[in-house]
């Protein structure tokens, strides 16, 4: 069993919005069931808030869902790493430039680096990224 890996906010949103599920997410919900910790950098629950935000704004999810989303994702054995913001203007910036990624992206593929953990993410470009850099992906 996984003991912990990292899991990007799309794998969160496919976690609480059913059209965004995939075989990967629900996966990742089993090996947390079975006792597995999400580690994330300390932006993913901002950008979870706001990508859940934006959905009820699409009408694709409803305030309920998302107040309920939101309640459940509280509740989940995270491990928030906070070392980002001193890593912003020197790692997270080369790894954005070296693989065309968002700094934030960049954040995902330098905390499974560092930890040396499995990455969970829909994103093909941080995909890509993680593949060049011999992170192991969640497959």
């Amino acid at each position: 069993m996984t003991r912990a890996f990292i899991a990007d906010a799309s794998v969160a949103i496919g976690w609480v919005h059913p059209g965004q599920a995939t075989t990967h997410t629900a996966a990742m919900l089993d090996a947390i069931a079975e006792g597995a910790t999400v580690e994330v950098p300390a932006l993913w629950p901002l950008e979870v808030a706001n990508a859940l935000t934006v959905l009820v704004r699409l009408r694709r999810l409803t305030e309920g869902e998302r107040q309920t989303g939101l309640g459940w994702l509280r509740g989940l054995p995270l491990r928030i790493d906070h070392e980002m913001a001193s890593l912003a203007f020197s790692r997270l910036s080369e790894l954005a430039s070296a693989h065309q990624l968002s700094v934030y992206d960049a954040a995902y593929l330098e905390l499974a680096q560092r930890r040396k953990l499995v990455l969970g993410c829909k994103d093909g470009p941080l995909r890509k990224a993680a593949k060049q850099s011999a992170v192991s992906l969640w497959e």
